[in-house]
């Protein structure tokens, strides 16, 4: 049986992998900096010598998106040499890689949704990171990056988790309207990288390297996106619509970052829900959780 070696499992997405991989015809390892630091070359290659994974697939990164504009260096060590080190080691032992990738390499001023060819001018150290990391991953033949934009889960800490809370605590919050992307449920991108690598490993596709774009479909803002969580939540907070310039952070973030999905839906023939009823999955899920606490 084939072996995919997941890092950053303790993520969003790793932890949606985890779950996910029970009902995967795969061997699974899952890493996170305890098991396998990947920013460190030597640790890579000794790890990948004695697991020998057919494919890695990399959830680790580091996403503190404001955080970044001050620890450049530690963003980009994560983000970019790590990657570096892992298109090594899979190269050394002819893996697939698949890297995950984000919206904010583009810089917000499309009018349509982006394409994967479309230009690249990240206007954060984040995004200029993930961008980097890009390069990096398609400097190896044998790579995917998938791009995808406002991920969340019924694992760790994320916007739907935090307007819940704020939503019990509070009777109103200020959100931003003037930011339009589209939300992803980690678990949705997980299935998608699954069925890919499965296809993959059957033979049903053959592999097809470069970058490809992964959200959920819809378009909504993130005003739209946490009146959404309030109705399914039954929670009576109120909502009212701000502008980014009411609302100023560190890192700046692109206003418009909808993404295209036609290439992986053609090429890997990936089905993708719509954000709102992943949304109510997703809450369903985590109701159940807490019941079961």
């Amino acid at each position: 049986m084939k072996k995919i070696l997941v890092t950053g499992a303790k993520g969003q997405l790793g932890s949606e992998l985890k779950k996910l991989s029970k009902d995967a015809k795969f061997d699974f390892v899952f890493t996170d900096v305890d098991e396998l630091d990947i920013t460190d070359i030597q640790a890579c290659a000794t790890f990948f010598d004695e697991v020998k994974p057919d494919f890695v697939i990399n959830c680790a990164a580091y996403t503190a998106v404001d955080k970044a504009e001050s620890e450049k260096r530690l963003a980009w060590k994560i983000n970019v040499d790590a990657v570096k080190n892992l298109v090594i080691s899979c190269s050394l032992h002819d893996s697939y890689l698949i890297q995950i990738s984000t919206d904010y390499v583009f810089d917000g001023k499309s009018p349509t949704p982006y394409v994967e060819r479309d230009l690249v001018a990240p206007q954060s150290e984040y995004g200029k990171s993930k961008a980097a990391a890009e390069l990096e991953a398609l400097s190896y033949p044998k790579s995917l990056v998938i791009r995808t934009s406002w991920l969340y889960s019924t694992f760790g800490n994320n916007f739907v988790k935090t307007m819940i809370r704020l939503g019990q605590e509070r009777k109103s919050l200020d959100v931003v309207f003037d930011q339009v992307g589209t939300p992803t449920y980690a678990e949705d991108l997980a299935s998608a990288i699954l069925a890919i690598a499965g296809k993959i490993n059957s033979g049903e596709k053959k592999f097809v390297a470069g970058i490809f774009h992964y959200s959920n479909e819809g378009v909504c803002s993130w005003y739209d996106f946490a009146c959404a969580i309030m109705k399914l939540n039954e929670l009576e907070c109120k909502i009212y619509p701000i502008e980014t310039s009411d609302y100023p952070t560190p890192a700046k973030r692109p206003k418009y970052g909808v993404l295209n999905k036609a290439k992986i839906k053609s090429v890997y023939e990936i089905d993708i829900n719509h954000w709102f009823s992943s949304l109510e999955r997703m809450i369903d899920s985590l109701n159940r959780m807490e019941t079961a606490e």
